[in-house]
């Protein structure tokens, strides 16, 4: 899965993901193989993230300069 993704639906987690917005993953393997991803949402208390169904995501490939500052921001 690709280091960034975008959010397609939020229904079941609104208050967390914004629909449309770019998130940052984390590696997780053992959670793929359940089919989620580990996710950096809008809680920052978290700094592991959060497990989500990958369904309510889509990968994304940023630019160089996109990742390095989404990453700074802790997106």
């Amino acid at each position: 899965m690709s280091e960034f993704v975008i959010c397609i639906d939020s229904e079941s987690n609104p208050a967390s993901l914004i629909v449309g917005k770019v998130y940052r993953t984390l590696s997780d393997a053992e959670a793929q193989t359940h089919g989620l991803l580990r996710v950096l949402d809008e809680d920052d208390s978290e700094p592991d993230g959060y497990l989500y169904p990958a369904s309510m995501f889509v990968p994304v490939d940023l630019p160089e300069a996109a990742k390095r500052a989404l990453t700074a921001a802790r997106v």
